[in-house]
């Protein structure tokens, strides 16, 4: 679909050049990008800083985007003004970052990326000491450089495009264009010294080839095998933030077959390592990753921290049963598996803690829909994540972890009237409500209750 989109815009071949060079300029009528395709927040930006006599590029994924015929999420803006000239050109602005310096600029409750066009690093024993010498890995990128070094360190060649509103032109130095008609997605440089630069950029490009659809070329993908380890080395933050991009991002289902197929699993998400090869945990697994896809493809909402209640649902389940082996009481034992389970991912992966409360909430009805007599199912139903719990239990019959009756039960009690939710009430077996012993009186009559002590 893509090629075709792309043949039918650009019905010239583009002409042969080495990466790096003068960029091929492609004019409006060929591209058919015009300014209202931009946001105003962005415009605003570039014409803000071209009248300051700098140049203003939309560039990356937002031009790839609006070439395929998608609409681009964010806008990015690429100039050779530095940080600190583009954060005295906007008052509602701030430089943020270390490692790469870049600035906010807000219009309402729009936030536009501005960075500045950046250099390769030189070498790995460079003063600031920019770069990992041993692993290779940039740990601050803020060297200064033209737009065609610009091009040239970014990741992939379909990012490395650029969009002049004013003239409505896009400059394309790697083959951009080219390589989004071919369908494919390529690493700019070398792909194993890129990878060694920022491990990252493996996820990414899964990820990436995954919602483009693109097929990422047998360069890209052959040091992928041999340098999978080096993820271990990258901060949980930033694994974090790529594998939500990986898991919302509309297509998780390809993502994770594409991350298994390329070895980049292992290690990366520690409860995909056992899920992924159990049938039934692969099974709950994909089923949650399809109902999110479906959720993206609507335009409904998705909560990232229910995802993540999915994917370390299995996990959870043989901790639990390992502490009630181990003499612990149901309930008892179900706390403590969650919390090892959140705390042996966290080390890899950094779940936000606010996380950690909703995950634990749906958790925990689990159990509680098994109790369908007395008073229970009542309460249940009043619960604030009742409907993520019951979508949960759903997802857990249809996987084939238990029986679909239990499932069929929950959907019609909840549509039932008064009379009919008394009926399909089953005798209440559930765990009894300890009662608290109160102490014995003292001589002198209530003087050694409870609440008299107290007081």
């Amino acid at each position: 679909m893509i090629r075709k989109f792309l043949h039918r815009v650009f019905k010239k071949a583009l002409p042969s050049r080495a990466e790096g060079h003068d960029p091929h300029i492609i004019p409006l009528k060929q591209h058919g990008i015009r300014p209202e395709h931009i946001s105003p927040c962005a415009l605003k930006v570039t014409e803000g800083l071209r009248h300051a006599g700098f140049k203003a590029f939309v560039v990356g994924g937002a031009v790839r985007d609006l070439l395929i015929g998608r609409e681009p999420k964010d806008f990015d803006v690429a100039t050779d003004a530095e940080p600190e000239q583009v954060r005295q050109l906007f008052r509602r602005s701030r430089i943020i970052g270390r490692r790469f310096r870049i600035v906010h600029v807000m219009c309402g409750s729009e936030t536009i990326e501005v960075s500045t066009f950046r250099a390769m690093q030189a070498s790995s024993d460079d003063d600031d000491h920019s770069t990992d010498q041993e692993s290779g890995r940039i740990l601050r990128d803020n060297v200064f450089g033209s737009q065609a070094e610009d091009a040239m360190r970014r990741d992939f060649t379909v990012n490395a495009l650029y969009y002049e509103p004013h003239k409505m032109e896009i400059w394309d130095y790697c083959h951009g264009v080219a390589d989004l008609k071919a369908g494919l997605l390529r690493v700019i440089g070398d792909p194993a010294r890129r990878y060694r630069e920022d491990p990252v950029r493996m996820l990414r490009a899964v990820r990436l080839s995954a919602k483009l659809g693109l097929n990422l070329d047998a360069a890209s993908r052959k040091p992928i095998h041999t340098l999978a380890e080096r993820l271990q080395g990258v901060p949980p933050a930033r694994i974090l933030v790529e594998m939500e991009k990986l898991l919302l991002s509309g297509h998780a289902v390809q993502s994770i077959e594409q991350l298994r197929k390329e070895n980049l699993h292992h290690g990366l998400l520690p409860l995909l390592d056992v899920i992924l090869e159990h049938p039934q945990g692969e099974r709950f697994v994909m089923l949650a990753l399809r109902r999110t896809d479906e959720r993206v493809a609507q335009g409904k909402p998705v909560l990232p921290a229910y995802l993540f209640a999915a994917l370390g649902w299995h996990e959870v389940l043989g901790a639990w049963k390992i502490f009630q082996d181990g003499g612990e009481r149901p309930l008892p034992a179900l706390n403590l598996a969650m919390d090892q389970v959140l705390d042996a991912q966290r080390e890899t992966l950094a779940v936000p803690r606010r996380y950690d409360v909703i995950i634990k909430e749906i958790w925990n009805l689990q159990p509680r829909f098994a109790q369908r007599g007395g008073q229970r199912p009542y309460r249940l139903l009043e619960n604030p994540r009742f409907r993520a719990g019951f979508d949960f239990l759903l997802m857990r019959c249809e996987s084939g972890e238990i029986d679909a009756e239990l499932g069929d039960w929950w959907t019609e009690f909840q549509n039932a009237s008064d009379e009919e939710r008394k009926v399909m009430l089953l005798p209440d077996d559930g765990p009894k409500k300890r009662r608290r012993r109160r102490k014995p009186k003292g001589p002198g009559g209530d003087a050694g209750s409870t609440q008299d002590s107290a007081s």
